[in-house]
Order: structure tokens, then C-alpha cells, then sequence
């Protein structure tokens, strides 16, 4: 792994039955860079992210991840990871359920409130987590991985049932996370947020169709815009 490189995966497979999920992908995520991961659903996405994280099974190639294989015991404080499907405890409230991450994670208790702030749950904060909206739990799940201080924030379509303002804030803390070093990794099945991103992985059907930035995506592919670039990259993987 380059010294420019948080994450380097080479030639990663993961097989679930009989069915090939992740084909051979190999990429290069920078450090302190917004990566966009996107894609339709069901491509791979969260396959590649729990592989990053270190909880898949992986049946060839390897991931580097902050200069160690992915799962090792040293980086369990050094990742923040968000699922699509928030785990945290439905009958204890928001600021409940940041205490206790807290405390496993032995993170500062003032981080409690800091992560309040940064996703925006004044108003939930002594909520039950049973009663918030999709977009309030989702933000509770970013709250989490927030705590500490992660150097690799792995996001899983942290966005999904967030208003448009909401999403524009969200969206300005991860550039100013990564403005102070840290790394994100964001998946999304939602092409209007790629140009959102520094750099891109494009996925589709377990393979990676491209590795690059919005601006040169769009000068290879001769597109106006990443949706098109998307699409032009489909078919020429469909003509070949």
C-alpha cells in the first residue's frame, strides 16, 4: 500500500453459495479523500465495505486498510462504521445509546455531545430510538461512528431518507472531516451525489467499472454529466 493510500484492496473475491459477489476488484482509496462508492443496488457495495471493515469472509486477494490487514485488533478504534441498517438499541434514547458506544469505544464523554451537534439530533437527543424517523435513526447510526476519532469513516448510503438540506449539511461535515485527515467512504445508489465526491467507484454486478475522479470520469467517457458516464461505462463493459 502506498503511504497516499488509507485503503488498498487487490484482486478481492467473496463468493456467497455459488454465487460470485465481488469479482476480482482492486482499488486505491486516498487518504483524507471523500470516496463516493456507487452503484445500483444488489452490485456489491456492501459486500466491498464490510471486506474494508474486516467482517466479511473473503475467499481471495487481500485489503490493506491504514497499513494493516483489514480486521486486525488495532484498527477496531481507528474505523468508524455506519450500516445501512442502524445498530443501535431501539428502547434506549439517542443520547443513551451514544453514552454506551462511548464507553466501549472508551471514547471522551464530551464526544457524546459533539456527535449530537455534527449530524444535527438536538432536538432527538433524549428521544427513544423506537420513535424516530428513518432519517433521525440514520443520522443516530452516523452519530455512532462519529465518536472517537476515527481515521477511516465507512459509510453505508448514510444519506438514504434524508431531506435535501439535511443531505447538503451531512455532506459539508464529511468535507470538513476529511479537510482535517480523516478518510470517508460513502456508498450510494443515487448518481446526483457522485459529483459530491473527490474521487469514484463505480460498481455494477460485483465488478468495478471505474476508479477515478468526477472530472476525469467525465473527459474518458466524453459525457456532460456522471449519470451518463455511469451508463456509457455499462455498455461498453456489455459490448466487450
Amino acid at each position: 500500500m502506498t503511504s497516499s493510500a488509507a485503503v488498498a484492496v487487490t484482486g478481492l473475491r467473496v463468493r456467497r453459495g455459488k454465487r460470485l459477489v465481488l469479482r476480482d476488484v482492486s482499488c486505491a482509496i486516498p487518504q483524507g479523500s471523500v470516496t463516493g462508492l456507487l452503484g445500483p443496488s444488489g452490485c456489491g457495495k456492501t459486500t466491498l465495505m464490510r471486506s474494508i471493515v474486516g467482517v466479511q469472509i473473503v475467499e481471495s486477494g487481500s485489503v490493506d486498510v491504514l497499513g494493516e490487514p483489514a480486521g486486525s485488533p488495532g484498527l477496531r478504534n481507528r474505523i468508524g462504521y455506519a450500516t445501512q441498517n442502524p445498530a443501535v438499541y431501539a428502547d434506549l434514547t439517542v443520547v443513551e445509546n451514544l453514552r454506551y458506544f462511548a464507553a466501549v469505544l472508551r471514547a471522551n464523554r464530551s464526544d457524546v455531545q459533539r456527535v449530537i451537534d455534527e449530524v444535527g439530533l438536538h432536538g432527538q437527543a433524549d428521544q427513544l430510538v423506537s420513535s424516530l424517523s428513518g432519517g433521525e435513526l440514520s443520522r443516530t447510526s452516523l452519530a455512532v461512528a462519529l465518536l472517537g476519532s476515527p481515521e477511516l469513516l465507512v459509510l453505508d448510503e448514510p444519506t438514504v431518507g434524508l431531506d435535501p438540506l439535511l443531505r447538503d449539511e451531512l455532506w459539508t461535515l464529511f468535507r470538513t472531516l476529511a479537510s482535517r485527515g480523516v478518510t470517508l467512504l460513502v456508498s450510494s445508489h443515487v448518481m446526483d451525489e457522485a459529483a459530491r465526491c473527490e474521487r469514484l467507484l463505480l460498481m455494477r454486478d460485483g465488478q468495478l467499472l471505474a476508479d477515478d475522479t468526477p472530472a476525469a470520469l467525465l473527459g474518458a467517457t466524453g459525457t456532460a454529466d456522471l449519470e451518463q458516464a455511469f451508463l456509457h461505462l455499462v455498455r461498453a463493459k456489455e459490448a466487450v
